[in-house]
């Protein structure tokens, strides 16, 4: 086990008396954001808007490494973000997503030959993604993932995928694979160091095994000021270099790393390293980027909190009615960054599970995107830019066109 955000924050880890980095153990890090009373958990579904409101929260303290590069909340409390069957985080119902999905899968088995291969997803969530790469591979799968609902893609199942809902840990590093996937988890774990550690200890003395992973960009949300992209949840928070300096300090040869996905993403190819360290990519140079986009975040994070707050009164002066595109973490984080409640009059939301449930913090119902033909926003705040062409396409069907724009 590895010490809490608590006793870290309180200098009672490994004695340095200090903060250190759960990637390289470094304890010279900066404290450059805080945000207290956070929803612990911004894709739970809650039944009614007082269970909502009433939603535990917890405080979020990022802190910078200097010497690796990572990015991390030392207040984070794994027993506070809970994960289960009611965490709803599937993509899958976005056309612009799935196609996205499916360029991934083929792109990595092509160039990996993954066919007729074991494919073990560490965080397989519902499970989209694994049964993909089954089927177009004609793999055999294992998806690991508290949050996996049986039956719900049940006929879009190949025959040889198993699921396990369960976190991935040790009871687990019996299940042996020819490639270890782990899309959009790592950000969720506290102690990534000992994760990543676990991970290779699993693979044991199979070298020719396969790890990926996809994350999102640390560097885009400072340098955009993307402050929607910071949730409790998300705990840790990586760059293409901070990101690779992990899995070679795990005992990980790095073969390729990429952005993806309107640079949104990050992706990491690597494989057990049997000798000497490989030569660094181009890509790991980033710490002197990182710094300057920590520093760009601190000094312009309270301008565009304020901007959006007075985007968003302007707008109600002039007697608009106001939605947003997109209930998930994003959503949850916005609203409540700026405190703001009854001045949307809409969140709606592709997934149908989703609908009739209400947003954690706020309390707001989530609305499925037909309700907008009764309540005729004027304006669609996306909670995702690279939406907005399918979103656009969605309203003019309900012959709707209002203002439409994006965080």
């Amino acid at each position: 086990m590895t010490p809490s955000a608590t006793q870290a924050r309180r200098g009672e880890d490994c004695g340095t008396g200090s903060i250190s980095c759960r990637n390289c153990f470094s304890t010279d890090p900066e404290i450059f954001y805080e945000s207290k009373s956070v929803p612990v958990n911004s894709c739970i579904l809650l039944d009614s808007p007082d269970a909502a409101r009433a939603y535990p929260t917890g405080q979020i303290e990022l802190a910078h490494c200097r010497r690796c590069g990572f990015v991390w909340n030392v207040r984070f409390d794994q027993v506070l973000a809970k994960y289960n069957n009611a965490y709803e985080e599937q993509q899958s119902y976005s056309p612009r997503f799935n196609t996205f999905a499916n360029e991934l899968a083929r792109s990595w088995i092509d160039r990996h030959s993954i066919r007729d291969k074991t494919v073990l997803e560490v965080g397989c969530g519902k499970g989209d993604f694994l049964m993909l790469l089954c089927r177009l591979g004609r793999n055999r799968g294992i998806g690991i993932d508290p949050s996996y609902v049986e039956g719900r893609l049940e006929k879009e199942r190949p025959a040889p995928v198993t699921f396990i809902p369960d976190f991935y840990s040790q009871r687990y590093s019996h299940l042996q694979a020819d490639v270890v996937c782990c899309r959009h988890t790592l950000e969720h774990i506290p102690d990534t160091a000992a994760f990543m550690k676990m991970i290779r200890e699993s693979i044991g003395d199979r070298p020719e095994t396969l790890v990926l992973v996809e994350l999102p960009d640390v560097v885009r949300v400072l340098k955009e000021c993307a402050f929607w992209d910071i949730y409790y949840e998300h705990c840790s928070y990586f760059s293409l270099g901070s990101l690779a300096r992990l899995f070679r300090l795990s005992g990980f040869d790095v073969l390729a790393l990429s952005k993806e996905y309107d640079d949104q993403y990050l992706l990491i190819e690597a494989r057990p390293s049997t000798g000497p360290a490989s030569a660094s990519l181009p890509e790991e140079d980033d710490l002197h980027d990182l710094s300057t986009a920590v520093a760009e975040f601190r000094r312009t994070h309270e301008a565009t909190v304020r901007n959006w707050k007075l985007r968003i009164e302007a707008w109600l002066s002039e007697g608009k009615k106001l939605a947003i595109w997109g209930s998930g973490s994003k959503c949850v984080a916005f609203l409540n960054t700026l405190g703001m409640n009854h001045e949307i009059d809409s969140v709606v939301d592709i997934n149908p599970h989703r609908h009739g449930k209400f947003l954690p913090g706020t309390g707001k119902e989530i609305c499925a995107p037909s309700a907008l033909t009764s309540r005729r926003p004027d304006v669609v705040i996306a909670m995702n830019p690279i939406y907005l062409d399918e979103i656009r396409r969605d309203l003019a069907a309900m012959s709707l066109h209002p203002e439409l724009t994006a965080v």
